[in-house]
């Protein structure tokens, strides 16, 4: 893909003008209140084999949106008894948690790593997911993109952001957890990253690559590619319904969650990104802790000739390196 977005130059100045709700934080408070009363963090922890000889790994459930049950794996390093620090992994557009022997990086690095499986997801790629979405929808496009679209209150994507919020909760009371946390993810996975970090301020880092949810009505605008499309076709057919769904989205936009952090974080974008347009990506970073008295620490990878593959190890490998200094 050629570049289509803005020059570089540009896109480092480039602070678009927002359309956050106003109510945007009193909605969040209620309804992670409403969570978080509705459960306790964990609703079980059984350890399982994994087929490995360094790694542990743990089949957690713990309680999301409204307390409903979400499927996680915890790896720890084996033969370590002290406490550690925990990452949160978020992830893609369609995937699942998999199988827990897929993503060993964090834990081989010495931390616990938590990664969440995405309810209603897990059937496009990898190893498949486990963890329904109970929640009933209106008349949505195919995807999850729209999924009860007509409101916040009923917005797949709010009960998402919620999942990834309670996640923070769950790993601080993992065993063997010392309390810090870092959440990390790649596209969806960063995007809930991001959100998480605005709407748990006090964690601790954030690595989000190439992150999706964010920005998305100028996505919308720039782009033709999948998943943002799935709002383009909604809409085609709904033509009445364009702002209701944008204010929708208003309320579940990674750029706005993400003004309310204030944890260090790296960045990373690729310029020929189709699926997350770069714009999309430097508007959350330019913007990252706006909304806070803070100035947080961030730094942003900028890979010029990718797609949305970004950095893929060589970012990680940035990624570990950075956390080092600040778990």
């Amino acid at each position: 893909m050629a570049l289509f977005d803005m020059p570089l130059d540009s896109l480092r100045d480039y602070r678009p003008q927002l359309s956050e709700p106003e109510d945007l934080m009193p909605f969040w408070d209620e309804t992670l209140s409403r969570a978080r009363t509705a459960s306790s963090p964990i609703l079980s922890i059984e350890p399982v084999e994994n087929g490995l000889t360094l790694i542990r790994t743990w089949d957690v459930t713990f309680a999301g949106h409204d307390g409903s049950p979400v499927r996680a794996w915890y790896n720890r390093p084996a033969g370590v008894e002290a406490e550690l620090p925990v990452v949160v992994e978020y992830l893609g557009y369609g995937g699942g948690r998999g199988e827990p022997l897929e993503r060993l990086a964090f834990a081989g690095a010495g931390y616990g790593h938590l990664v969440m499986d995405t309810r209603g997801q897990g059937s496009s790629w990898g190893a498949g997911g486990h963890t329904a979405d109970p929640a009933g929808s209106g008349p949505a496009a195919p995807g999850v993109m729209t999924r009860g679209i007509t409101s916040p209150h009923t917005a797949y994507l709010t009960r998402l952001f919620t999942d990834a919020a309670r996640a923070v909760d769950a790993a601080r009371a993992l065993p063997g957890a010392d309390g810090r946390v870092a959440v990390t993810g790649n596209s969806q996975g960063g995007g809930l990253a991001l959100g998480a970090a605005g709407l748990v301020p006090d964690v601790d880092a954030l690595l989000t690559n190439v992150p999706f949810l964010t920005h998305m009505r100028r996505a919308v605008e720039i782009t033709d590619a999948d998943p943002y499309q799935e709002i383009v076709r909604y809409l085609a057919v709904h033509r009445g319904l364009e702002e209701q769904t944008f204010r929708t989205l208003s309320y579940v936009d990674a750029l706005h969650l993400g003004r309310r952090a204030t944890a260090p974080a790296m960045f990373s974008v690729a310029l020929r990104d189709v699926i997350c347009p770069p714009s999309t990506v430097f508007a959350a970073y330019n913007l990252y802790g706006s909304a806070t008295d803070t100035d947080p620490e961030r730094e942003i990878v900028v890979y010029p000739y990718n797609n949305h593959e970004g950095g893929g190890p060589a970012q990680q490998r940035r990624q570990l390196d950075w956390l080092r200094g600040r778990l």
